[in-house]
Order: structure tokens, then sequence, then C-alpha cells
């Protein structure tokens, strides 16, 4: 089974991309929703343990456990070091049973791909993309989002020009969805012929 990587920066289009992939029939394991299972389960008490006062009603608070970690490396560490393993359990469990179904590829989509490591677990890595006016105009229309909270979740994100250098493949969603949907495609047809070279 072939393993692709899926990244790209907040605002480029990941998810929908995730969504083409999803649509021609290949398992996706989705981090960011991983994460939010855990959130609701075996996370939460290891969270309130390390950041008393982050959950309520037997889930994390995610507004309040955000204002405690953003702008602290530190905790930002402690926060990664407890849900990290958890991720990756879950995304182990998802790559088996997607082997035990024979499929040919699966995707991980994982926002900090290359900024944890995670690249060195896939197969090749497709980086989402689009230029940084569009990026920043479907950012500004999410409910909630300010300049300061963009600016702190983009530090934390390896620059759009780096993760575009080390991918494999780059899908721009700038053009539409139809021309989206055939990079996808296009990529199927050239993964089925590569070699695998996980580490």
């Amino acid at each position: 089974m072939f393993v692709l990587g899926l990244t790209g920066s907040l605002g480029m289009g990941k998810s929908t991309t995730a969504g083409f992939f999803a649509e021609l029939g290949v398992p996706v394991h989705d981090a960011d929703a991983a994460v939010h299972r855990l959130y609701k389960a075996e996370a939460v008490p290891l969270i309130e343990a390390a950041f008393p006062g982050t959950t309520a009603h037997g889930e994390v608070d995610r507004e309040e456990l955000a204002k405690r970690v953003l702008d602290d490396p530190t905790a930002i560490k402690k926060l990664e070091g407890i849900v990290h393993p958890l991720v990756r359990a879950a995304e182990q469990h998802f790559l088996a049973e997607a082997e035990r179904k024979n499929a040919q590829v699966a995707v991980l989509d994982i926002p900090l791909l290359f900024e944890t490591g995670g690249d060195r677990r896939c197969d090749a890595v497709v980086v989402v993309s689009a230029p940084e006016d569009v990026q920043r105009t479907r950012i500004f229309q999410r409910p909630g989002m300010t300049p300061q909270k963009f600016a702190g979740i983009a530090a934390n994100q390896m620059p759009d020009a780096e993760k575009r250098k080390r991918a494999d493949f780059v899908v721009d969603t700038s053009k539409g969805f139809d021309t989206a949907r055939a990079q996808v495609r296009e990529i199927l047809a050239r993964v089925a012929r590569m070699p695998k070279r996980r580490h």
C-alpha cells in the first residue's frame, strides 16, 4: 500500500483536497478529526492533569486550552507530548485497517506533517497551496479569525514556499475545484507507478 502524506498551510484548501481523494475511493486519515475525537475521549483526563481547568463536561474546552498554550512554546511542547502519541496510535490503526481492506493508496492528512517529521512515514507528500492573497481572503472569512490568531498559527507552520520545495506533488487550489480534482486524479495515476520510500 502506498502512503501519501497530505499537508498545506491554513486556508490553502487542504480539507477540500482531502475530500477529492475520498471521492475517488481513497481512505483518508484526518489527523485534526482524530484530535477532535481524542478531546472528547482518552485525552481529556491527561490534558486536565497537565492544564487544570481546560476541560468541562467531560471534554476539552478548546478555546480555554488555546488561550493557555498559544504563546507559550513550553506549554505547546507539553500538549504535543500528550496528543501526538495518541494521534499516532489512531493513524496506525487506520493504516492497518486500510491494508486489511486491500487499499492501493492511503492518505494521511496532517497539517503539521513536515514540522513533526511525519513525512518520514510517507512514500510521497502532496502539498496543497494557493497564492498568498487567495489564502488570506479565505482565512479572514472564517468566523473568529483575527490577525493575531492567524499570526500565532502561522508561527508554528513551515512557510508555504518551503513546503512546496519539499513536496513530491503540489495541488494549486486557486484555479477552482475542477482543476484541483484533475490534479488529484493525476497524482493517483502517478503514484501507482512510484516506488515506496518510507523509512
